[in-house]
């Protein structure tokens, strides 16, 4: 039994000092960081401070890669090497929440001292062995766990919503691991960013190609993100539907079925087309493209190679006819929706007016539910947060989200969460238009419609006279957020 446990010791021992040894374990930060975020159902309110921790890496350029997500909404952050004391306070210089990146500069120059950047990688094959290196919670000392790659593909980050190329590795990724390398030879291969909730020791990591594409964006100093083609398409895995749009038996595609107000694509591309291939990668009737022999995955994935003005070709059948068309992309990823992914950094927008709050709806304001949003929530709510998409019209989904309650608005108190279609007789298609409308009203009244119909009336010049005792009396600062400010002179 001694035995036993003195060659144990032996094996922790020279685990420990090939550890320390390792140049990658010298690269290695711990990353602390407090943060405070915003109250979407008080808008004009900070939500509470919070305390969290994640892990990072040293890169060229004297720069550390993390996770998006684990400095969002920061207020104050430190680092500190493996196998040191010290703290140094460091701050965001490049951060993209699709991607979940984040780079990180330290002003200290003694921080960098007896560290070497380690180097990104490529793209892992499915089987290869890797090292996951951080600071998951449990212990203040850097842990090392290792396992493999077992899938690539296609997947949506939690942190943003975006649907993105990930790998999925069965090393351990717990709390605190987030934003740690993902290590193949000394080289970075990965950041651990999410964990499965569901099943075993499944883990992902935001891939090299991920990462080269985000750092190869920033190299102007500001972030574009990654491009959007605006298109919405079917499948066609029935022979029928091939048949009917004249496809040859040696032919696949998916069929166009909607093209966005602001897609670049826009009159380009028609409604009905088949989209063949993109940049001479042929494109599957399930909607798959080959990115390495032998493996696939969505067709998105071929645009997302692209930085925002790149130009992209596609080949489309169109009445039986081959074209090859050329786009340019200027639009980022998730713009068409209408009711945005998580925002971070950013400040909800509000107008209040008698005591009437509206705002755009948002996951941050779905959020405002709990965890469990998604079935807590409005159904109404959470079908546009699914399916609505922006068009020239409607550019944001405007909700009259409670009311201060106050003698010129009585009857109305109970009113919460109901979607705006009509100001004062006008389709509202945004927040500023839907100030606009308000502001400019020259009639007694003002009347807002909601989407079964329904009004609420109110007269303007009580509106006018006691909006400003219903801010002071709820201590409201402001009756807009400051993004509605900039172009109404308040």
């Amino acid at each position: 039994m001694k035995k036993t446990a003195f060659t144990a010791l032996l094996l922790f021992l020279n685990f420990s000092i090939l550890s320390a040894q390792t140049p990658v374990s010298k690269s290695v930060v711990k990353i602390y960081t407090v943060a405070s975020s915003y109250n979407y159902d008080n808008p004009w309110q900070m939500g509470g401070q919070s305390n969290g921790t994640g892990s990072g890496c040293i890169i060229d350029g004297e720069r550390i890669l993390t996770n998006a997500h684990v400095i969002s909404n920061n207020t104050f952050i430190q680092v500190k090497k493996a196998g040191e004391a010290t703290k140094y306070t460091a701050y965001v210089e490049s951060i993209s929440h699709e991607s979940d990146l984040a780079i990180l500069k330290v002003n200290d120059p003694e921080f960098f001292k007896d560290s070497r950047p380690i180097k990104i990688g490529e793209l892992p094959e499915v089987r290869n062995k890797v090292a996951v290196y951080g600071f998951p919670t449990g212990g203040d000392e850097m842990s090392i766990t290792e396992g493999v790659v077992s899938r690539i593909e296609q997947r949506n980050y939690s942190h943003s919503s975006a649907n993105l190329l990930t790998c999925q590795i069965d090393a351990a990724i717990n709390p605190g691991n987030s934003g740690g390398p993902v290590i193949i030879k000394d080289m970075i291969v990965g950041v651990a960013f999410q964990s499965a909730t569901r099943g075993e020791n499944l883990g992902y990591m935001v891939p090299a190609p991920i990462i080269n594409h985000f750092l190869k964006d920033i190299e102007d100093g500001k972030y574009d993100g990654f491009p959007e083609l605006g298109i919405m398409f079917q499948k066609m895995e029935n022979p029928d539907i091939r048949e009917k749009f004249r496809m040859k038996k040696n032919q696949n595609g998916v069929l166009i079925v909607d093209i966005l107000f602001d897609s670049p694509a826009r009159n380009i591309l028609n409604i009905n087309d088949v989209v063949i291939s993109i940049e001479n990668s042929n494109i599957e009737n399930d909607g798959s493209t080959e990115f390495r022999e032998g493996e696939r995955t969505s067709l998105n994935y071929i645009i997302q190679k692209k930085f925002i003005n790149d130009f992209i070709t596609v080949r489309v059948l169109r009445d039986g006819e081959i074209k090859d068309l050329k786009i340019k992309l200027t639009v980022p990823m998730n713009s068409v929706r209408l009711v945005p992914f998580e925002r971070y950094e950013t400040a909800p927008t509000y107008f209040i007016t008698g005591g009437l709050i509206f705002a755009p709806l948002t996951k941050n304001y779905l959020l405002e539910w709990g965890s469990q949003w998604f079935f807590s929530a409005p159904t109404k709510l959470l079908n546009y947060y699914q399916n609505g998409v922006r068009t020239v019209d409607r550019q944001e989904l405007i909700l009259l989200t409670k009311v201060l309650a106050d003698e010129i608005n009585l009857g109305y108190h109970d009113t919460d969460n109901v979607i705006i279609e009509k100001v004062n007789g006008v389709k509202i298609s945004s927040m500023k238009h839907l100030v606009e409308l308000f502001e400019k009203n020259t009639g007694l009244y003002h009347i807002i419609e909601d989407d079964t119909g329904k009004k609420i009336i109110v007269r303007k010049d009580k509106v006018d006279k006691y909006s400003s005792r219903i801010l002071q009396t709820y201590r409201i600062d402001s009756d807009r957020s400051a993004d509605l400010k900039l172009n109404s002179g308040k």
